[in-house]
């Protein structure tokens, strides 16, 4: 078995990173693109590896050598690298594919070694490695039949998102016998080369090959095995985190703060999101208007208010939209002076967008990190603003209805306004769920800031969507000339107009998660090495006591089992002891991660 590598294109979709060295001389995790696919086929036992060469084919050629750790490279140039596509660079090196069975792969791929150890001992002759297309994959798929044969290579300018679920994306690795290339394939390249040209691509031969119903090419499907084509910038970024050291892993993940959308094999149990909301009905009813609403401008922020004020019962004039509720945390604090009374551990978008200097730390006491509101009031005093995250983040401690009112009734007579979180609320339970985004409580109570996430407890974090509410007109006015016009879009305020139809759904998706999160706590418990501190929000924070660290617990989840959960290892508050935060996810999901937390154990 003999490798062979496609190494000539220009790559000019990186920019610097390819100026003057072919895309295979990238680092990735600290190693070229071609010393992975070199040393995946030493590994795979590959008896030589024919690499065709092109734009700066002398530097990579000295780069590597005529031999790689023993493993013999012969190099084919193709120096018309500029006019020609790889059809035309797998045509010059076709004489190699006659002399022996072979792997072939694209230069531009990094992935997982044992796709290489699998496909040698993979019985088929001629095989295709493809994985399920999922949104990042682009270019050439293929459709499968019930026996994973090849029926039908599709390429990218035929398309149909109609049939995505038959899709298969090709990886660009394949296995073909001597016998294949040389009575099938490369007859058939040298055919189309004269018919068409030479500025095509090798899998437009593997499309017509399928037609002829003697020829067996079969599917060679991956399922948890990572691989990644880099054609840009933003794919170097990301393989960058998929093939990260384990040191850095966990770091690379934990500073892209979202759009692990990009990663779908990964279970985040980190960012904080109801996952029983909203509805099929609901998702089905937004994507009917899709397309009127990209086309067409959100409106200004009366519209938007007066949505919100809709959805919570409250006066427009009294109630803010934001881009998130990160956007109205910034803007209000902004607009408050003075010292803001802040209960560590928390949620940093507070103190960072105060600036520490301005922040007034309060510290429990105790291993629970729980608060009364007696310690509140003592702690208030000499502050413009106290912040009450309610249930808080990340501890999960939760202060009732009737205490919150006499904190708010305490602060009020002395001039101090009671910043309250509400945004995991909902999820306290129904008999202790409220919310004090009430037009006559606000209008009492000219010291009270309401803010809340959406995004988190309404499920749709894409969106981009929180509110702030408030009877200080003076506040509220200054507030909003800190947001822009246009601060949302037009699907964040569909979503707005429609939700009261769907209040009743809402309301069993957040009993829902109540029943989860009880479950969860009790099997979370079990786990020796965890202390779970108990909660009123849809999450956990857990004092990892033995065997790990935080961060090594969270970095073998992740590495282990594609598993993402909070470090919390870097925040105020925890002294050096170590503690993560677990999400409330679905049933599925919950049992999934007990057992691994339990195999860990």
């Amino acid at each position: 078995m003999e490798g062979l590598i496609w190494a000539a294109g220009m790559g000019n979709r990186l920019g610097k990173y390819t100026q003057d060295q072919t895309k295979c001389m990238i680092q990735v995790s600290g190693k070229t693109l071609i010393e992975h696919a070199l040393d995946s086929l030493s590994e795979a036992g590959a008896s030589r590896v024919v690499i065709v060469t092109g734009f700066a084919g002398d530097k990579l050629r000295e780069y590597i050598g005529p031999f790689y750790k023993d493993l013999p490279i012969l190099y084919v140039n193709n120096n018309v690298y500029n006019r020609t596509n790889n059809i035309y660079s797998l045509w010059l090196a076709g004489e190699y594919l006659t002399e022996d069975d072979t792997i072939l792969m694209e230069s531009d791929i990094i992935f997982d070694t044992k796709i290489l150890l699998d496909l040698v001992k993979d019985p088929e002759p001629n095989v295709v490695v493809v994985a399920k297309y999922e949104s990042w994959m682009d270019g050439t798929v293929t459709i499968l039949d019930e026996e994973d044969r090849i029926i039908s290579f599709i390429p990218k300018r035929n398309f149909n998102w109609d049939r995505v679920e038959k899709y298969y994306k090709t990886v660009n690795i394949y296995k073909f016998s001597r016998e294949f290339s040389r009575d099938c394939y490369m007859p058939f390249l040298n055919a189309y080369i004269k018919a068409v040209g030479e500025n095509e691509y090798y899998e437009q031969v593997l499309r017509v090959v399928t037609y002829v119903d003697n020829i067996n090419l079969k599917a060679h499907k991956l399922s948890s095995e990572k691989w990644y084509e880099i054609d840009d910038i933003q794919d170097l970024d990301i393989a960058g985190v998929l093939f990260a050291e384990d040191n850095v892993n966990l770091q690379l993940y934990q500073n892209r703060f979202g759009g692990y959308w990009r990663f779908p094999k990964l279970r985040d149990f980190c960012y904080l999101v109801n996952p029983f909301f909203p509805t099929a009905q609901m998702l089905e009813e937004i994507k009917s208007n899709i397309n009127v609403l990209i086309a067409n401008y959100p409106s200004g922020q009366n519209i938007q208010n007066l949505l919100a004020a809709k959805m919570f019962g409250c006066d427009p004039s009294e109630i803010l939209v934001g881009n998130g509720a990160a956007e109205l945390i910034k803007g209000l604090v902004n607009c408050v002076d003075g010292e803001i009374g802040v209960v560590f551990p928390t949620f940093n978008e507070y103190p960072e967008r105060a600036g520490y200097h301005r922040v007034k730390k309060f510290l429990p006491g105790n291993e629970d990190f729980s608060y009364t509101t007696s310690e509140l009031k003592e702690f208030s005093s000499g502050v413009s603003a106290l912040l009450l995250i309610n249930p808080d983040n990340p501890s999960g401690h939760f202060i009732g209805r009737e205490d919150v009112m006499d904190l708010l009734d305490y602060l009020r007579d002395r001039g101090i306004y009671l910043i309250l979180d509400e945004s995991f609320v909902d999820f306290a339970g129904a008999d202790f769920r409220f919310s004090l985004i009430n037009s006559k409580l606000l209008r009492e109570y000219e010291n009270l800031v309401v803010v809340k996430s959406i995004s988190k407890s309404y499920g749709v974090p894409g969106f981009r969507l929180g509110v702030l509410a408030g009877g200080d007109q003076r506040l509220l006015s200054a507030v909003r000339k800190e947001l822009s016009i246009w601060n949302i879009n037009s699907i964040g305020e569909y979503f707005l107009q429609i939700i009261n139809k769907y209040k009743a759904d809402y309301e069993k998706a957040c009993r829902r998660i109540c029943d989860e999160r009880d479950e969860f706590f009790g099997e979370l418990s079990r786990i020796e090495y965890l202390r779970v501190i108990p909660s009123k929000a849809n999450y956990f924070l857990c004092e990892v006591t033995s065997r790990y660290t935080a961060s090594e617990l969270a970095g073998t989840l992740l590495k282990n089992y594609g598993v993402f959960i909070k470090d919390c290892s870097s925040k105020i508050g925890f002294a050096g002891d170590n503690y993560v935060r677990i999400a409330v996810k679905a049933h599925n999901d919950n049992v999934f991660l007990i057992e691994k937390l339990a195999a860990l154990g």
